[in-house]
């Protein structure tokens, strides 16, 4: 079976929990930590990547500054800020209930509150 594509809206809040899990990382860093975690079953396009990491930065969620990588490369470094863990901790709910109510649907049966 092949690799699967990054599912549309879900690259945001990937990218934020890499931050708050791992810390400050450079754009590569945070597309092989997505990759890694996903078991490589996702895979993810470089050319969605930087856009997406640029507009959470426009939005506040992110901040970044230069620094030198593990090969002594010039890179660019992403960090969680307070308004990032903020959307984090809603996009988190909200996901794991749009997965219950799928769930439910996938089993066939209808759950009361």
């Amino acid at each position: 079976m092949g690799k699967t594509d990054v599912w549309q809206g879900t690259l945001a809040l990937m990218v934020l929990k890499t931050l708050e899990t791992m810390g400050p990382q450079h754009g590569y860093g945070v597309a092989r930590r997505i990759e890694q975690t996903s078991g490589n079953e996702l895979e993810l396009n470089y050319g969605t990547l930087y856009p997406a990491l640029l507009r959470l930065e426009q939005e506040g969620w992110i901040a970044s500054e230069w620094g030198t990588s593990e090969n002594n490369r010039r890179a660019k470094y992403y960090r969680l800020t307070r308004a990032g863990r903020k959307k984090l901790a809603a996009e988190t709910k909200s996901w794991e209930q749009a997965a219950a109510i799928v769930a439910r649907f996938l089993k066939g049966t209808r759950e009361t509150a």
